[in-house]
C-alpha cells in the first residue's frame, strides 16, 4: 500500500462526505469528484473501487 494511495483515498472520502447531502448540482459534482479521487487511491492500493452511488452509505 502506498502512502499516496492512502492519502488520495482519505482526501476523496472527506470531499465526498462533506458534499454528499448537498442538493445543488455543484455539491453533487464535488461529491462525485471525491468519490473519483477515493477510487483512484483505492485502485493504487490494489483495492476494488466503490461502485455504489455517492451518498448511498453502502460499503
Amino acid at each position: 500500500m502506498s502512502i499516496e494511495g492512502k492519502a488520495k483515498e482519505a482526501a476523496g472520502y472527506v470531499k465526498e462526505e462533506l458534499n454528499e447531502h448537498g442538493k445543488t448540482p455543484e455539491a453533487q459534482k464535488k461529491a462525485q469528484e471525491g468519490r473519483d479521487l477515493r477510487n483512484e487511491g483505492r485502485v493504487e492500493d490494489g483495492k476494488a473501487p466503490k461502485t455504489t452511488p455517492v451518498g448511498s452509505d453502502a460499503e
